[in-house]
């Protein structure tokens, strides 16, 4: 059979999903679609007080409404399918969406990553020069940054999707897993698949590990700066790194643990597929929010003006 019959062969993946119970499934189903509004509404709450308060209007904040985008859009990519898949009886998805949920998964968890990389840059910038911060974070260089970081997982999710498109799929269609991902696509091509996992190994879990790697020293560098030099908005600045660690441990340690090693399956790979695809978008919010007074105040802002301009409308 020659290679472009191969590849054309597998029209559609069976994804298993989380579990084979029903009554576990209905229980899941509820669980995670309050996990989705949720995120939803925490994330979409951050946007809106960033772009309607003025006093957010910095660049601390335009990078956090953008990190909760990317929140927003990371979870849309997988949890709508995960929700089907617990209440139909069909669980299946055609080749094509396989690959584009793949493309778009990728593009959007690149861009998170550099994103984290530039709010580590801010605040490395706000510390270390506060009195030209907002001069060397001006607009233009906060939404170059930006732009750079999307292009930066455009071009991950790329190199990922160009080496799976070229290799063949003759038969097996049968994915132990609730979205379509790399480490079991590319277990099910029919095919040597060493070298091309080798290649995605060291284009995501060695990229993720070394930035991690990076960014625990660069927040290191950060928090002993404030420990021994800063005085004025200690608490504050504390609080925020703080709330930025966390988050970059929740989404690096899961990846890691997944595409940082040779593709085989371990018992706990859904599970920690669920952190960092489901529940992380609904706890960066709140992780920031929490620690951070000046967005509290900001949302209860916000709520106010919503609260009297409904009052004032005419009945």
């Amino acid at each position: 059979m020659e290679q472009g019959n191969l590849t054309t062969t597998v029209t559609e993946f069976i994804l298993l999903g989380l579990t084979q119970s029903h009554e576990l499934q209905r229980f899941l189903f509820v669980v995670f679609l309050l996990i989705y509004v949720t995120t939803w509404l925490g994330n979409f709450t951050i946007i809106t007080t960033v772009i309607t308060d003025h006093r957010l209007h910095t660049p601390m904040y335009f990078l956090l409404a953008n990190l909760a985008f990317i929140d927003v859009s990371d979870s849309t990519v997988n949890a709508p399918k995960m929700l089907l898949g617990l209440i139909s009886q069909r669980k299946t998805i055609s080749f094509n969406g396989c690959i584009i949920q793949m493309f778009f998964f990728h593009f959007i968890a690149g861009a998170m990553v550099f994103s984290l990389v530039v709010m580590a840059v801010d605040r490395y910038v706000a510390i270390h020069k506060p009195l030209r911060y907002l001069t060397i974070m001006n607009w233009g260089v906060c939404q170059g940054l930006v732009v750079g970081a999307w292009l930066g997982g455009f071009a991950h999710s790329i190199v990922q999707i160009a080496l799976i498109i070229q290799l063949p799929f003759c038969g097996p269609n049968v994915l132990d897993n609730f979205y379509c991902d790399v480490p079991q696509v590319i277990k099910l091509a029919c095919a040597d698949t060493f070298l091309v996992e080798l290649l995605m190994v060291s284009n995501s879990g060695l990229l993720l590990l070394i930035i991690f790697i990076i960014l625990l020293i660069s927040y290191t560098v950060i928090l002993v700066k404030i420990r021994t030099h800063v005085t004025e908005g200690k608490h504050k600045a504390l609080s925020t790194c703080g709330a930025q660690i966390t988050v970059v441990s929740l989404i690096f340690i899961p990846g890691i643990f997944i595409y940082a090693r040779p593709f085989h399956k371990f018992v706990v790979d859904k599970a920690v597929s669920v952190i960092y695809t489901v529940v992380t978008p609904m706890l960066n919010p709140m992780i920031y929010t929490l620690r951070n007074t000046e967005m509290k105040n900001a949302i209860r802002r916000l709520l106010r003006r919503i609260h009297f301009s409904g009052m004032e409308e005419p009945t």
